[in-house]
């Protein structure tokens, strides 16, 4: 019987093969690292103010832009608005982005812009709790500096102030700014324009209590955040350069098993499975956001992660219980269902949590659900859990791992009966079954921590010698190069192998054991797996 690769191939191939996925490895690193710059910009803007002229109880359809031709009428401070005698509600803060002599790319992919108010302390005029300022805003874009402006988007928002005077509350502190977070503002799925506009109003009334008690305001600022077009253009190539890596692997791995005359296990259609799902996240579609204004693409790049991660977790979980060796009838999908159907349920919440965020976005990219207290206590509650469940999940993986390799050791005491050249063979087999259950569980720790990671790299780059390493983008092309070099190495590893141990180990004259070796040579992605080669063990034990 032939087996897997991983079984037949010589020690010195695997370690040549092992080197070259290492070196790639270290390649994916380094092309994020040397090659690609940081991820994402931040551009801060501070909004000017700009009179309308129209009354504030008639509509104007007319956009204010801050500088350039057509600029509208400014003013320094609310002082001046006293003076000049201008209402509040003819106050409009304009925001061009971007700045003078640039321009907007789709090579940025996406814009999230940030808000944060800059508020004066006045002892008669201070924040209430639970403050929340009403927004209207407008979103409008063009193409060169002298067409007029399209609406892109327009909303009435609100956002809940948090904001913090460090000092002591009198008439001598007057003057003194809050501390205010950062509040969400907008997000677009893609960056189809050169010049965009943003027109914010605070309208007041004191009959609805509108932005009422929200302190004085004095500026906005916002913080625009876009994907570096250099580093949009190595991850591009990237998945150009591995899609038909994976799909030729793919495709040369399934050819091999509808070769074998058994049907496919449930291992070899999981593996299967996970190259489906790997390629699916690597086919460069983004390519054709670069000339098609497609802002659904954040929302399908979570999808397509999403499946990823759900047949990635999936995976383990029959990858190891398919190795247990226990008296549990396995090679059947319906015996996981304890285990994967939380994982599917999982990832269907999230996948119900993307499309209240970015799914509303499509039509109103000023929607957050972070903006209300119950989307945010959701919001953090999706995020908590979440936490919880990889932590578990990863513990379960960890006991799983635990358990193959105990029952691998109790097993282990039939093999000294054995002659020593299939001792040695068995005992190969047994080591490499374990380093590649040893590198999926160093893959899963290290994809459980990689959000962490990112989260608390507090510098954005290191200097190595006259190189600057930009960490970010390093892990973020290291962690892809690493998921698409584990499902490359599984479908190489355990696709039949044409090669059978018992032709090496037997010549012609000893045809009377060569069909006993053909039959002790069982592969671990066989229906029975390991369990069936310590059965043959012991079997020649007692013999």
């Amino acid at each position: 019987m032939a087996g897997a690769i991983i079984e037949n191939m010589s020690t010195k191939k695997l370690v040549i093969v092992g080197v070259i996925l290492v070196l790639f490895q270290v390649f994916s690193f380094m092309v994020g690292g040397l090659i690609a710059p940081s991820p994402t910009t931040a551009v801060p803007y501070l909004a000017t103010k700009c009179v309308d002229s129209v009354h504030h109880n008639e509509k104007s359809t007319k956009w204010f832009t801050p500088w350039g031709p057509n600029q509208c009428h400014k003013i320094r401070d609310f002082e001046e608005a006293t003076v000049k005698k201008i209402e509040a509600n003819n106050i409009v803060f304009a925001v061009h982005i971007p700045g003078p002599k640039i321009e907007m790319s789709p090579w940025f992919q996406f814009m999230l812009v940030v808000l944060q108010f800059e508020i004066a302390f006045k002892m008669y005029n201070q924040i209430d709790d639970g403050a929340v300022v009403t927004i209207d805003v407008g979103l409008a874009y063009r193409d060169d500096t002298f067409s007029d402006w399209t609406e892109l988007a327009h909303s009435v928002e609100q956002r809940k102030l948090s904001c913090n005077f460090t000092a002591v509350k009198t008439f001598e502190n007057e003057g003194r700014y809050y501390d205010c977070n950062l509040l969400p503002f907008m997000e677009l799925g893609s960056v189809a324009h050169k010049y965009y506009l943003i027109n914010i109003r605070l309208p007041v009334s004191e009959r609805k209590k509108t932005n009422v008690g929200i302190g004085e305001i004095k500026d906005i600022r916002l913080v625009s955040i876009h994907q570096n077009g250099g580093f949009t253009k190595v991850w591009f190539a990237m998945k150009t350069f591995l899609t038909p890596s994976i799909f030729i692997i793919m495709v040369w791995y399934w050819r091999r098993i509808t070769m074998m005359t058994r049907p496919p296990v449930l291992l070899e259609k999981v593996i299967f499975a996970l190259g489906i799902s790997m390629t699916f996240i690597n086919i460069p579609v983004e390519w054709f956001s670069i000339g098609f204004n497609w802002t659904w693409m954040l929302l399908f790049g979570d999808i397509r992660q999403g499946i990823f991660y759900a047949m990635l977790l999936s995976f383990w979980i029959i990858f190891c219980g398919e190795h247990l060796m226990d008296h549990t009838e396995r090679n059947n999908f319906s015996v996981y269902w304890k285990q994967v159907g939380p994982i599917a349920f999982g990832s269907f919440c999230l996948f119900i949590f993307d499309m209240c965020e970015r799914g509303v976005q499509l039509k109103n990219p000023f929607f957050s659900i972070w903006a209300s207290d119950v989307g945010t206590e959701l919001a953090m509650a999706f995020i908590v859990v979440a936490g919880i469940c990889a932590c578990l999940y990863f513990l379960f993986l960890c006991f799983m791992v635990f358990q193959v390799f105990r029952n691998i050791s109790g097993k282990r005491s039939s093999l000294p009966a054995m002659t020593k050249a299939r001792r040695l063979h068995y005992e190969g087999l047994i080591f490499r079954f374990k380093f590649l259950m040893l590198v999926t569980l160093a893959c899963a720790a290290v994809g459980s921590m990689f959000p962490f990671i990112i989260s608390f790299v507090n510098e954005g780059h290191w200097h190595w010698g006259e190189h600057t390493v930009q960490v970010n983008s390093a892990f973020f092309t290291g962690m892809y190069g690493m998921w698409n070099l584990y499902v490359f190495t599984l479908m190489f590893l355990y696709a039949p192998s044409h090669k059978r141990y018992g032709d090496e180990q037997c010549g012609g004259g000893q045809g009377s054991n060569s069909g006993e070796d053909l039959q002790l040579t069982t592969t671990v992605t066989h229906v029975d797996g390991l369990t069936e080669i310590y059965k043959m063990t012991g079997k020649e034990a007692q013999e």
